[in-house]
Formats: structure tokens, sequence, C-alpha cells
């Protein structure tokens, strides 16, 4: 076995492919952790890796994104405003299911004689494909070979083929292909079982005891069945169908069955030597909030036509299609780093079956993976996925904002219930209500709207989306600005002061406090951007400033005060230490010693009550570390370091969010060893288990900081202020990195060595940005190269001026540069 620090695989199980996951013996051992590593989805619908056969499994997962049951959320000590509906990711009908005997008996691969085996997720053409050789207990010989892919260009589209090739003898064979609606126990019903006991993890789905699927359809015809069901609480309607199709030269027989909970098609065959035997089953999911199951069994219908008159080769070309305009613009290379590669490529392409087409739907915490979290959407979104999404897929980023946009009335709701104005956004949540029972560590993280406020802000700025400004952001930004104004207060012994109290920021190790630093300078950036683009749209666009005013029936004080409160924000500091504080109180608690803490005691969250862990200065993930990413130009080079110096020994890893954002600044602040070995943990999380709970789903958010690790932290590219600047930092024993961002539909591709980085325009015209702190305007045809002044990281000392273009020197000076800012949208001040 090959397990290293900077490649954790078992690399003679899964060996390096820089397209492909590939596993090359099969284990019972691990079930959970590869059904979520070789799971395909698309956005909207999600199939787990389970073994086509069925018998074997972790949790038989099928999941669709925003599929959901509600059930009453029970407090055992009540208090207004506690969240009262739970919602949770329902595990829809399993159509993967394709069990086949030889001779009556049954292949079970935990018990199987297998004689060779691989599977592979290749993320060239987006297909899960596996061969084995069974030797069945008379000895006779099996080829079994499958496909299972998740179409990109057909969201509600899935189709698996299976075939089955008798080697050295003939045999009776039955191939059972089934639609099952589970319902006898983990990943054996319809909905997960109630937790708590000695194996409770908060971070799993929450559960039921009582049936959620409800039958309300089912029809069989011609090999096609369809299944329909209706969710208990929620009204949510479900349809599955399967089409069938079989391609043999032996002799058969078929059958079907259909009830409630299964349908089942089924083929008797007597194979003989040498002839293959060809099933191709393709399924259609489709989902409402409310529709008549019998309408969407018709939806099932037209695209079960459609993909029967186009044929499977047709779908799989589409799908390569797809994919190599994904790989176009969103392909990082690591030249020289073959495992790193593979576990990148992993990374993005897993980010694309969480997002591409969620369609009007959000992005959750495990995409459409597995059940983790249950099915919920936070911040991660817009912090973590969003810069990706941005920056290569601005169509998949809009949608994202505008599904944030269609909460925006529950989340108007929510202030008012926590005597706010304006609107705020759940913490976690599928159907825009808020889903955390514990406030502490869930409402109480306000940030999210800042956080929210943040992502549109990137988007505008990159893509030039004006439309969307002024018809959707704009409401948002000026919705949470108010909640801003009203959450906080003045005081002041002379010079007034801003302040937020009574929240919680990033780090859940540290709840319900007065003026998170990060919290505060998120706030300040969100009520910057409201008055800057409120102002704006009045200059550009009379007729949308009206009709925006009248909307949300605007008042131009609001707008005085908004402007105000951002400049007059409290920004934590302590001179003493020189770093900047978590929050008000966090220097005045004990330091928690990590050394001596046991690594059977971690993640603490699952050893230590929350009374022990908030009286500590420990953290859970990055906070401050955080800021210093998104919010880096309001600091300055000396306190970066600082700060960093100061929080990383105290950061935990025990949130998957950590790693990445410490490579980041790792790398920007000089350590490079360290930001490669953050980088490798965040690289590695999934793909070997690190946090052990793979099983659960994709971390989806820590897949998003992959990309920005390399991007932003290698890479060094900074948009502060709509601005895109590069201070490369490339690691010593790397050859070449290559990326690629799209600004305003020009894309860009970043040829980044030891000693020079070369920027060419692969699509468009035109580009402006800065590397090192000199401006570059970039021409279609007309690649330009720029020599770097020194190799590799910073060993040690403070990063350059350049790091930081925008930022503040040590004495409260602006660093300043040559370039303009690239269209940014709220970089825009209009007087009053």
């Amino acid at each position: 076995m090959n397990l290293n620090p900077s490649d954790p695989l078992d690399r003679n199980r899964f060996p390096v492919d820089e397209w492909a996951l590939v596993e090359n013996a099969f284990s019972g051992e691990d079930m959970g952790r590869t059904e979520t590593l070789f799971a395909v989805g698309n956005g909207y619908l999600g199939l787990r890796g389970n073994v086509d056969e069925g018998r074997d499994g972790h949790v038989q997962g099928t999941f669709i994104n925003g599929f959901h049951e509600t059930w009453p959320i029970r407090h055992a000590e009540e208090a207004f405003g506690f969240a009262r509906v739970g919602q949770t990711i329902v595990n829809a009908p399993d159509a993967k299911v394709i069990r086949i005997y030889v001779d009556d008996e049954p292949l079970v691969l935990t018990l199987a004689d297998l004689l060779s085996y691989e599977r592979r997720l290749d993320f060239a053409d987006g297909v899960l494909s596996r061969s084995l050789v069974w030797r069945t207990p008379s000895g006779k010989r099996v080829l079994i070979r499958s496909r299972r892919v998740v179409s990109f260009t057909e969201r509600h589209l899935a189709v698996l083929q299976y075939e089955v090739t008798m080697l050295d003898a003939d045999a009776s064979v039955v191939i059972s292909s089934q639609i099952l609606n589970r319902q006898d126990g983990m990943g054996e019903y319809d909905a997960p079982r109630a937790g708590g006991g000695k194996d409770f993890d908060p971070r799993k789905a929450e559960s039921f005891t009582d049936r959620v699927l409800q039958p309300r359809f089912k029809r069989a015809s011609d090999g096609r069945y369809i299944l329909g069901f209706r969710c208990t609480n929620s009204g949510m309607t479900i349809a599955c169908g399967a089409d069938h199709a079989i391609d043999t030269a032996n002799e058969f027989e078929e059958s079907s069955q259909i009830g409630d909970d299964m349908a089942k098609h089924v083929y008797k065959i007597k194979a003989t030597q040498g002839n293959v035997i060809r099933i191709t089953k393709t399924l259609s999911y489709h989902t409402s909030t409310g529709v008549p199951t019998q309408e969407l069994a018709d939806r099932c219908d037209r695209t079960l036509d459609r993909a029967r008159k186009e044929g499977l080769e047709a779908i799989l070309t589409a799908q390569r299609d797809w994919l190599d305009a994904f790989w176009a613009r969103t392909d990082v290379q690591l030249a020289g780093q073959p495992s790193l590669q593979q576990a990148t490529r992993w990374n993005l392409f897993q980010l694309a079956q969480a997002s591409m087409r969620a369609d009007g739907q959000g992005v959750s915490a495990k995409g459409v993976s597995g059940s983790g979290y249950g099915g919920h959407y936070f911040w991660d979104t817009e912090v973590y996925v969003l810069p990706f999404l941005t920056y290569t897929s601005p169509n998949a980023a809009r949608n994202a904002l505008r599904f944030r946009h269609a909460m925006l009335d529950h989340a108007r709701m929510r202030a008012r219930e926590l005597n706010q104005l304006g609107a705020l956004f759940p913490w976690r949540t599928i159907n825009g209500l808020e889903s955390s029972a514990y406030y502490a560590a869930g409402t109480a993280q306000y940030h999210i709207d800042a956080d929210v406020a943040y992502a549109l802000g990137q988007y505008v700025a990159a893509t030039g989306d004006e439309d969307f400004l002024s018809r959707e952001a704009i409401d948002i930004l000026v919705e949470t600005a108010r909640m801003w104004a009203d959450l906080g207060f003045w005081r002041g012994n002379g010079n007034d002061v801003f302040h937020i109290h009574g929240v919680t920021g990033p780090d859940e190790y540290t709840t319900v406090v007065n003026d998170n630093l990060y919290t505060n300078i998120m706030a300040r950036a969100n009520l910057r951007s409201a008055v800057t683009a409120v102002r704006r749209l009045r200059y550009i666009d009379i007729d949308s400033y009206n009709a925006m005013v009248a909307r949300l029936g605007l008042d131009q004080t609001e707008v005085v005060e908004w402007a105000f409160a951002a400049e007059a924000m409290h920004i934590p500091f302590d001179e003493t230490l020189g770093i900047h504080p978590q929050d008000a109180q966090f220097l005045e608690k004990e330091r928690w010693d990590l050394s001596a803490t046991p690594a059977a005691n971690r993640p603490l969250l699952l050893h230590y009550h929350p009374l022990v862990i908030y009286r500590f200065q420990v953290l859970k993930q990055a906070d401050v570390v955080l800021a210093l990413l998104l919010q880096g130009d309001q600091f300055t080079a000396e306190q970066k370091r600082a700060d960093f110096d100061y929080y990383d020994p105290i950061t935990t890893g025990d949130s998957t969010l950590s790693d990445v954002v410490q490579s980041i600044i790792a790398a920007e602040v000089g350590y490079h060893e360290l930001a490669l070995k953050h980088f490798t943990s965040g690289l590695f999380v999934d793909l070997a288990d690190l946090h052990h709970n793979a099983a659960d789903g994709v971390h989806v958010a820590s897949a998003g900081g992959v990309w920005s690790a390399l991007v932003y932290g290698f890479g060094g590219l900074r948009d502060h202020n709509g601005r895109i600047t590069l201070d490369p930092r490339l690691p010593v024993d790397w050859e070449e990195l290559t990326f690629r961002i799209t600004l305003r539909g020009t894309r860009v591709r970043f040829d980044l060595r030891q000693k020079e980085i070369v920027l060419t325009i692969e699509e468009g015209d035109a580009a402006r940005l800065a590397v090192r702190g000199v401006a570059f305007d970039l021409v279609a045809g007309h690649p330009v190269t720029v020599p770097l002044s020194h190799q590799g990281l910073r060993d040690a000392g403070a990063p350059s001026p350049a790091a930081i273009e925008g930022g503040r020197r040590a004495d409260g000076t602006v660093i300043t540069s040559s370039i303009p800012t690239i269209a940014h949208v709220f970089d825009f001040e209009v007087n009053d």
C-alpha cells in the first residue's frame, strides 16, 4: 500500500488515472465511501455508486435535488421563534437494481468468487462502468459489464446498460430489473430512521419513523414501468419511470410484475457460451411541489420516448460533448503531479454533478450524492461553490443566486419573526424556511445574509449581468442591508461606533457572541454594496430604479443610514497582540490544548458538550482567516500574517470547510509547506475519507474550495473591488499550474510556471487584469508572458505589496495600482 500524507489513497486498489477514478479490487469493508466516490449525478438527479445487483450496500440511494419531506421539530424546551418544521431529503424510489441469477445462483459481490474486477468513473464522458468475471459455485465463468450515466443534457434522464456473457459454458440466466421503494431499514426504506443514541452524529440526516412516500400511481406496459408517490407531509410528488430493451442472440422470455412499491421486469434466458446478453434500462424521474403524479408520469413518458428515439449512443455522445465544453472552461492542470491531478479532477467533476443541472434549485451540502445534512442548502454554496461557478459556468451561478431570490419572501418572514427589518436567510434549509433546531450554532449565523450579498457582487462584477442586478439582486441587497442596519446599534464615547451583538460567525465552536470579526466585516461589505448598487441603478437606469423603489418602499434616508453604519462598523483589533480577535470576548477565554487532546476525541463536537467547547479558544473552522480571504483588501500584510499565526494552531479542522481556506492564506503569507499540507487534506477529504463520514455524501463545499485553493491560493488570484489581480505562488516542486477564468464572456487561460506566467485569451475578445501590480490589457490572439521575479512561494516574511493589491499598509494608507476596475458595477459613486 502506498499511503502517505501527500497521497493518502491506497494506490494498489485505486491506481492513478488523471481522467478517471478507478477501483481494481472489490471490497465490502468501505462500501459507504465507495458508494459516494462512484456516485453519478447532474445536480438534479443523483444515483449513489451502489453495486448494480442491489443486494450489498451501505445506503441504496437515489436522490432528487429539493425533493424532501417535512416534519415537526419537537424542542425539549420551547421558545418563541425556534424553527418549527424540519426538512429532510427523501431517498427516492431506487431504479438502479438489476439482479442476476446463473443456474439459480444469485450474484452477491461480498460473497462472490471474483476472478477480476474493475470499476471506473470517467470524468471525460461522465460514465460509471464496471467489468468483472464471476466464477459461479458450479465453476462457470461469467463476464458481466455495466455502464451507468446520468445525463447533463437531459436533466430527468439516466441510462443503465447491463451485459452478461457466459465464457465457458451454457447456463440458465435470469435477469430481474427492478424499481424498489424500500421500507425495511437504513437505506432499505423510503426515508431515514430516527437518529440518536451512541451513534448520533448531527452531520447526518434527520429522520422519520412513519411512512413518507404514499403510493398514488402505477402503470406497466410493454417493458415500461412508472410508479408515482406523494410525500405524506410536504405534499411533494414524484414519478419514476423505467424502459427496458434486450439485445441478444439467445432464446429468452420476459415477464412483468408491478405493485405499489415495486416494479419488476424479468428476463429468463437460455444463455449459450459466447453470446452476449445486453439489457438497456432507461430511467426518468420527475418531481413537483404538488403536481399530480399522473401528470408527472406523463412527463416521464415524454422523457423516455425521446431517449428511445435518440438511442444510447446518441445520449452518450451528447454527454461527452457537454463535458468537453465543461472541461474546456473549468479544467485545472497540474503538470507532473498525476495523483494530485486525478484528485483535482474528481473534485471538479463533483462540482458539476452537484450543481450544473440544479436549474432552479440550490446546491446542497452533499449535492445529490447522499443524505448527509438532510440534503440542506447552507452558506457553503455562496462562499465555497459560487466562486467556481461564477468564473467558469456563470449560467449555473446565476441559477443558484436566483434560487436565493426565490427564497426572499420566506427570508423576510424570518426576519420579522426575529424582530428585524429586511430579510434574514435561513442557515440551513430546503424550502426556504429555517430548519436548524439548534439556534446557537444555526440561526444565529446571521452572516448568511452577507455571504449571499458577497456572492451576488462577485457574480455581477465578473459577468456584467446588470439585468440580474436591476431585477433581482438589488432586492436582496436592499433587504439584507435593512437587516444589518436594524440588527446593529450605535454606541460611542465621542466617536460613534456601529456594533453587532448576539451572533455566531462561521466557527460553530464559538456561538452567540458580540462583534464577531467575520460578521462585522462582511456586514460592512454588504452595506457598502447596497449603497453603491442603489445609487448606481438610479444613475444608469431610472426606470428600473423607480420600479425598485416602488417595489421595496425604499426611502433615501435608509441608504444614507447604511452608508454611515458601514463606515462606522466596529472591527475588533487587539493592539497588544497585533491581531483581530474573533469576537469581543474571544481573547478572554482559555486556549484549548489541541496537542493534549486524544485523536479518539476528535471531532470535538462528538465528544464534548457544547458548553465545554464554548468556554475555550478553539475553532471548528476558519473564521477570521476566512475574512482574510473574502475581505483581504481590508487588512494589511502584517495583520494577515499575525492573524494566521494566531488562529491556525487553534483551528481543529473538525470542519471540511477549513483546510482549503487555510491553504489559501498560508500561501499568501508565505508558509508554502503548510499551504501544501492544508491543500492536500482538502483535496483528499472524501477520496481518502479523512473525516470518516464520506459515506454520507460528497463534501461539495470542500470540492469548491479545492478550486479556490488552486486558483486563489497557488495562482494568487484576487478580485477585491472588482479588480482581477494575481500574485502567483507556485509550490517549488510543481512544474506548472494551468487554470482558466471567464470575465464578461472572455475566457482567459493562465499557465503558471516557476519563472513566468503566460496569459492567453481562449475565447472572447479582451480582458484586463494585473500581475504583481502591473496592469495588462489582453487581446485575443496575442498571449502575454510575464516574468516572475522569484521562484515558488516565499519561504518566510510578509507577502509582497502586490499580494494585497488595493489593501492597506501598516500605516493605514491604501495600496494602489494603475489598473482600473474591470467593469465592476459596484465600483461607482454618485452623490445624492
